[in-house]
């Protein structure tokens, strides 16, 4: 069963193409979405901006299409960078650099990557849809070169290392994306695979 994964981020494809694989969903693959995929994110929430990523996909190639929409959420910043972890800064050095500095001095730390998932039909009617959580807390410098993003400054609860010091494996057995994922693959491999 082929699906349209609502993206233009090129790592994001191979990352859930990689879970999926590790769970052993063999007959379900994610395609990415086609040229001119640009959709405005203008939601208010990362289940409605997944949404609207899912719809596009969906206008796009005529296919059932997954889209999350997905950003790191810290304590003492009141939810920020939140929706806008993508447009933070510049550069990802830039955002990571931006989140120690606003930090600076502050003991609360507790921060948690949401990822929200929908799955809609060609016509862009929703079928279903998944939020995962990450917690953990944001520490006080980089480590580690695995992963993207917000990885190297974020510490999962119960782990003495950063996401960007995990396994590709072991990063998706406790993250967001793949705790979102997992239940998104359950329903589609009960509900829609022949």
């Amino acid at each position: 069963m082929q699906i349209t994964l609502g993206t233009g981020n090129e790592h994001k494809v191979f990352e859930i193409n990689a879970i999926v694989k590790s769970l052993g969903y063999d007959n379900i693959i994610f395609i990415p979405a086609q040229k001119g995929f640009n959709p405005v994110e203008d939601g208010e929430t990362f289940e409605e901006n997944s949404l609207i990523k899912a719809r596009e996909g969906a206008k796009l190639s005529n296919n059932i299409t997954l889209a999350d929409d997905s950003g790191l959420c810290i304590d003492a910043l009141n939810g920020a960078p939140g929706l806008y972890s993508a447009r933070y800064a510049g550069s990802q050095d830039e955002k990571i650099k931006r989140i120690l500095t606003e930090l600076d001095g502050v003991e609360n730390r507790k921060a948690k990557f949401v990822c929200c998932m929908s799955l809609v039909d060609k016509d862009g009617n929703i079928i279903h849809t998944t939020r995962g959580e990450c917690h953990g807390q944001i520490i006080k410098e980089r480590k580690g070169v695995n992963g993207f993003g917000y990885d190297p400054i974020f510490m999962p609860d119960g782990y003495d290392i950063t996401l960007a010091e995990m396994s590709e494996d072991g990063k998706n057995s406790i993250s967001h994306r793949g705790n979102a994922l997992t239940q998104m693959l359950k329903f589609i491999d009960k509900n829609l695979s022949s």
